[in-house]
C-alpha cells in the first residue's frame, strides 16, 4: 500500500509510519520542520516533504491518507485528499486515532491510559513482554534505547501495546482487551469542559472492554475510584494496583529512574504482566534493566564554563508532572544545587492551570525544614502549539505573569533565545533540569 501522512513528525504519527514501513508499505509524509524524527524516517526510505504543507505533496495514487489530530480542516493536503475522494479516487482518509483504532481491532491490544505516566508504563510493560518472549508490537509516544532509539517495535505475535491518549477523546477510537488506567486529572482543558467531562469520557472509553476484557486500575487515585463506582455493573474483570503493595519497596530499590510516580508506573506494568501469566522473576529482571525513555528524566553530562554538570531532560508539562519530576531530582541528588529551565506548553494549558503551576513552583522553591526542592527556576516563553491556541487566551497569560505571581528572587523569566547565554554566564549549580514538551530540548545542544 501507499500511505501518506500529514504531520508525520509527531511522536505518535511517526510511530505509525514506522509500523507501516516495517510491514513493507510505501510511506510519504509532510511536516513543517525537519527533526531527528523525520530524518530517521528518511533513512528508512520514507519520502518526506519539509516546509509549508502543499497540495502537490499528496499523490493521487495513495491508498490511505493519515493526518495528525493537530491538522486543521483547511490544511491544503487534507483538503486535496477530500477533493480526490469527491472525484472518485478510492483511498481512505483517517485521523491518526482512527488509523490506530483500526489496528486495535486486529490485535490483542493493551492500551495504557491516563493523564500521566503513559509512555513510561508502556515502555516498562513492552520490555517485560519482550523479555517473556511474547514478541509484542508497540506504538509508544517516546523513543526507547531498547528499540534502537525508535518509538515503534513490530513483533510477530498477536499482542499490540499502545499509548491511548485522552486529548480530543482520541482513545474512543480504540478497542483494547486490556486497559490500564494510571491516573485521571484535570488536563487538556482546551477540549474538556471540566473534570466531570473528563471522567465521563474515560467511562465511555472503559466501556469499550468486552466481557472477557480486563481493567488494570490505580486504586490510590480518587478520580479512578469515582469512575469505577459508575461502572460497577459491568462484567469485565478489574485488577488494582497500589503503592501500599509490598512490591513497591522492592521496585524502589531496583528502578534506575527515581520518583514515586515511576513506582506507580512499574506497579501498573507488573499487574498487567501477571494478568498475562508472566512470572515476577521475568518482570523484575526487565524492570531492573530499564534505562528510561527519551525526554523522561533522561540524564547526561555536559561542561559549562569548564565545570562538569548533570543535565536532566524531561517532557513534563502538567503541574503534577513538574512536581513529581522535581521531587525525583531532589531524591536522586539530595545534596546538589538544582536549577530548572521550564518551558510551559500551550497557552491554553497555562491559562487553565495557572494557579496550579504557581502553587507547584512556590512549593519547590520555598525553604522547607530541610532544603528547597529546587534552587533556581527559569521560566521561558510559552510554546505555542499550532492549531490549538485561542487568540484571546494568548493575550491573557504568558510566562512573565506566572513568574510575577510566584514573586520569588529564585524565579526568573528569560526569553527563549537568551537562555543559553544566561546560563553560560550565571549558572552555578550542579544539576540542570530542562523541562517541557516543546522545543526546549534544543537547549542542551545550544549549551
Amino acid at each position: 500500500m501507499r500511505i501518506h501522512f500529514i504531520g508525520i513528525g509527531g511522536i505518535g504519527v511517526s510511530a505509525l509510519a514506522r509500523y507501516y514501513l516495517a510491514k513493507g508499505n510505501q510511506v510519504s509524509g509532510s511536516d513543517l520542520a525537519s527533526s531527528e524524527i523525520t530524518n530517521a524516517l528518511k533513512e528508512l526510505s520514507a519520502k518526506i516533504f519539509i516546509g509549508p504543507h502543499l497540495a502537490e505533496n499528496l499523490a493521487d495514487n495513495a491508498d490511505i491518507v493519515i493526518y495528525s489530530p493537530a491538522i486543521q480542516p483547511d490544511n491544503p493536503e487534507l483538503r486535496k485528499a477530500h477533493e480526490f475522494q469527491v472525484i472518485g479516487f478510492k483511498f481512505q482518509i483517517l485521523s491518526y486515532p482512527e488509523a490506530l483504532g483500526g489496528l486495535t481491532k486486529k490485535y490483542f491490544t493493551i492500551a495504557v491510559s491516563g493523564a500521566h505516566g503513559k509512555s513510561t508504563t508502556t515502555a516498562m510493560l513492552s520490555l517485560i513482554m519482550e523479555k517473556a518472549g511474547l514478541d509484542p508490537t508497540v506504538i509508544i509516544g517516546t523513543k526507547l534505547k531498547e528499540f534502537k532509539n525508535s518509538n515503534c517495535r513490530v513483533g510477530e505475535s498477536k499482542y499490540l501495546v499502545i499509548e491511548a491518549d485522552e486529548w480530543n477523546a482520541s482513545f474512543l477510537n480504540y478497542w483494547p482487551k486490556i486497559i490500564v488506567l494510571t491516573n485521571i486529572e484535570r488536563e487538556h482543558l482546551d477540549y474538556y469542559r471540566d473534570l466531570e467531562h473528563i471522567i465521563k469520557t474515560f467511562r465511555e472509553y472503559v466501556c469499550h472492554l468486552s466481557e472477557d476484557g480486563v481493567l488494570i486500575a490505580n486504586e490510590d487515585d480518587c478520580n479512578i475510584l469515582n469512575l469505577k463506582s459508575q461502572i460497577s455493573n459491568l462484567k469485565f474483570k478489574t485488577k488494582n494496583f497500589s503503592i501500599k503493595q509490598k512490591e513497591a519497596e522492592e521496585l524502589k530499590k531496583i528502578l534506575k529512574i527515581p520518583g514515586q510516580h515511576n513506582i506507580y508506573n512499574a506497579l501498573a506494568a507488573l499487574t498487567v504482566a501477571r494478568e498475562l501469566g508472566i512470572s515476577d522473576d521475568v518482570s523484575f529482571e526487565a524492570l531492573l534493566k530499564y534505562q528510561g525513555a527519551w525526554r523522561r528524566f533522561e540524564i547526561s553530562e555536559k561542561k559549562i564554563n569548564g565545570k562538569k554538570i548533570t543535565i536532566i531532560e524531561d517532557y513534563g508539562h502538567h503541574p503534577t508532572e513538574v512536581l513529581a519530576t522535581l521531587k525525583a531530582a531532589r531524591e536522586k541528588f539530595p545534596d546538589r544545587k538544582i536549577w530548572c529551565v521550564f518551558q510551559p506548553h500551550q497557552y491554553q494549558r497555562t491559562f487553565f492551570l495557572f494557579d496550579d503551576f504557581v502553587r507547584v513552583f512556590l512549593e519547590v522553591l520555598k525553604e522547607s525544614t530541610d532544603k528547597a526542592v529546587l534552587d533556581n527556576l527559569i521560566l521561558t516563553d510559552i510554546y505555542d502549539v499550532a492549531g490549538r491556541e485561542k487568540e484571546d487566551v494568548k493575550k491573557r497569560v504568558n510566562s512573565k505573569t506566572v513568574c510575577e505571581k510566584i514573586n520569588l528572587p529564585s524565579a526568573k523569566h528569560i526569553q527563549r533565545g537568551e537562555i543559553a547565554d544566561y546560563l553560560k554566564n550565571n549558572f552555578d549549580g550542579d544539576v540542570l533540569i530542562i523541562m517541557g514538551a516543546g522545543s526546549i530540548y534544543d537547549l542542551r545542544k545550544e549549551l
